[in-house]
């Protein structure tokens, strides 16, 4: 199931930017709800907000690392924490999208606007929520232990 979400997330957020690209022209801005949320295809040369503008090779290698990491670790992981195996799968999927776009494009197509926040896609949105997943992991197992260490004084 780990490997299933990586791909499914991987392929969703690929085919939405291939979308993006085959409908709309760079810059374009599409409003779906008027002021609040709009489709506005830009690339983004950086990471996060725009953070590390034009360094894909540091991007790229950031992220290599990354994902090595989660593949060697992988082994580690409790059969029992699915919102770990979630979490890092869609955090994952997600990086792979976004390396794609780096490797192929040396910038990362971007689309989701809801005018509040800076421009991002699919797999943004899959490594976001695969973050909080592992936060909600570590809060969970960090409440089962706090019991335990009382009853222990």
């Amino acid at each position: 199931m780990f490997f299933l979400m990586i791909l499914a997330t991987f392929l969703l957020d690929q085919v939405s930017k291939a979308a993006v690209q085959l409908w709309m022209y760079q810059g374009e801005s599409i409003p779906v709800a008027p002021h609040f949320f709009h489709l506005t295809y830009i690339l983004n040369p950086g990471a996060a907000f725009g953070l590390m503008a034009y360094q894909t090779p540091l991007l790229v290698t950031v992220t290599v690392i990354m994902l090595a990491g989660v593949i060697v670790g992988y082994r580690r992981i409790r059969a029992g924490s699915p919102l770990l195996r979630y979490g890092l799968s869609l955090i994952v999927g997600g990086a792979l999208g976004n390396l794609a776009d780096r490797l192929r494009y040396g910038q990362v197509v971007d689309f989701l606007d809801f005018r509040v926040w800076p421009v991002f896609n699919l797999a943004d949105t899959a490594i976001v929520i695969g973050a909080c997943l592992l936060v909600l992991e570590l809060v969970k197992d960090r409440s089962k232990k706090e019991p335990e260490k009382e009853s222990g004084l």
